[in-house]
């Protein structure tokens, strides 16, 4: 509970003291007019008050990750506290912020126009890919574990259907839902219900956090207590750690989101509470869920809930995210809790879902340069997206292990996307003539690079690579990283 709590502290003093020393780098300017004024077209470009827009893009970047993330990260022990604090502050915030701040004084471009703009027109395609590719996969993904979750709440009530035709039902249900939601106007819907399920999902996490402290487990483990790896059945701590926790420490989706909310933004000097903040909140929520599930994991299992704890030998859950999270909330919250677990399993990803499709309508609308404003136009890309959500859904479900399949490479093209984002954020620090201060985002991509070859290399849907070799792949890439980054630099200092 010392390292929970001290790690709240160090989260909050981070958002007062590092938050305001990356804006001051990055120098907002409050009489600029925003693109949410200058661009108003009553769709996508919509002033909005700064609080909404805050708990929006909450909701937004959130979904399940603080909570799924930081579930699956407590298994490792507590270096998931360490690297929610440290990814956080340093590495999350920087890289919202900026990206946030970037598309607002770019009229609210998405993040392959930004990543052309400073890391060339190649780099651009890439990025193009691997967005929209990733915001499909965030979309089926969404689609799919709400829907099983709907499908085995109410399967009893229709006995009289097979499971699979129920979960069918609930998968047309979410998507008819998705169709609306991204192509009516931001306000209408996204505007008025998402700031409820954020308070909602906040008051989850506030929650929690005041049962943990009446409770005061000491079976929680702390940083003093040994950084080994507790969970030798999950995989290595280096890198799977850092690719279990995304959401809750550093996410390449955030920044296909910032600019939903950039094109609502009336001030720029709002920027550091809405971009850096909600990350920052979303870090206190990783923290909670983190603490709740070692308390599960480590003497909660079967001392309070009745089930078997993590079994410390082979690191083995007996339990998933979901069932956690229902466990935990109904024994601790009531009723109440109940309808808390449902809006953290069903309704945070379904919200996250259909903002993840509206970006992707809006960034393959800025490649093909096509007015979003008629119906028509809208309706042209979100047929297409669609279509090819609905192929890789159709996937999930045929195979008997075609989600998890999904799932594992969402969760590494979420986290090289990351690394896309924080080398462009790099290169327009440098071009800015910020003198050293691109270190801000340059140490971030060195490290989150090294992550994301380290996992591809060595895990079984990429390279399958000896694991003994993670620490010296891990150096190279850093190391060849930050030597063509210098290089680069006095090459364009020589012309």
């Amino acid at each position: 509970m010392i390292t929970f709590l001290i790690s709240v502290c160090l989260l909050v003093l981070g958002y007062i003291f590092y938050g305001r020393y990356v804006e001051k780098v990055y120098g907002p300017d409050h009489t600029r007019v925003t693109p949410a004024v200058a661009k108003n077209d009553g769709i996508d470009f919509i002033p909005m008050s700064s609080w909404k827009i805050f708990l929006i893009q909450l909701l937004n970047i959130a979904g399940t990750g603080p909570i799924f993330g930081a579930i699956a990260g407590a298994m490792f022990g507590p270096s998931a506290f360490i690297w929610i604090v440290v990814g956080c502050i340093f590495a999350g915030a920087v890289h919202d912020y900026l990206s946030g701040m970037l598309s607002l004084n770019h009229s609210g471009a998405g993040l392959p126009d930004i990543i052309g703009k400073y890391l060339g027109n190649s780099a651009k395609n890439v990025m193009l890919t691997i967005s929209v590719v990733l915001l499909l996969l965030v979309g089926a993904v969404f689609v799919y574990s709400p829907a099983t979750i709907l499908s085995n709440m109410t399967a009893p009530a229709l006995s009289g259907i097979r499971p699979q035709m129920v979960t069918m039902i609930w998968v047309a249900i979410v998507i008819i839902y998705y169709i609306v939601a991204t192509l009516v106007p931001i306000d209408k819907i996204i505007g008025k219900i998402y700031p409820l399920f954020a308070v909602a999902l906040l008051f989850m996490a506030f929650s929690l956090f005041v049962c943990l402290l009446i409770k005061w487990p000491t079976s929680i483990p702390e940083v003093w207590d040994g950084l080994q790896n507790r969970n030798p059945a999950g995989g290595t701590l280096f890198p799977c750690l850092f690719i279990s926790i995304a959401c809750g420490a550093i996410s390449g989706f955030h920044a296909t989101q910032s600019p939903l909310m950039a094109r609502c933004i009336k001030k720029e000097h709002l920027g550091r509470p809405i971009f850096y903040g909600a990350m920052i909140t979303e870090g206190l929520i990783a923290l909670v869920w983190a603490a709740v599930a070692s308390y599960y994991f480590y003497g909660g299992g079967i001392a309070e809930f009745g089930d078997k704890a993590i079994n410390p030998a082979t690191g083995a859950a007996f339990r998933d995210g979901p069932s956690i999270v229902t466990v935990v909330c109904k024994s601790w919250l009531g009723v109440a809790g109940s309808i808390l677990a449902l809006l953290g399993v069903v309704i945070a990803p379904i919200t996250s879902g259909d903002t993840a499709l509206r970006s992707a309508r809006l960034i393959v609308a800025d490649a093909v340069n096509l007015n979003q404003k008629p119906l028509r136009n809208r309706l042209i890309i979100c047929i297409p997206v669609f279509l090819i959500t609905g192929a890789i859904l159709w996937y999930s479900i045929a195979d008997a292990d075609g989600f998890n399949i999904i799932w594992r490479y969402f969760g590494w093209a979420n986290q090289a996307l990351s690394c896309f984002t924080l080398w462009a954020l790099t290169a327009f620090l440098w071009k800015k003539r910020k003198g050293y201060k691109y270190f801000i985002t340059l140490i971030p991509a060195v490290f989150m690079t090294s992550v994301c070859m380290t996992y591809i290399s060595t895990a079984k849907i990429g390279f399958n690579l000896p694991v003994p070799w993670t620490a010296g792949i891990a150096l190279v890439v850093a190391a060849v990283c930050l030597g063509t980054f210098f290089s680069l630099i006095a090459i364009k200092k020589r012309k």
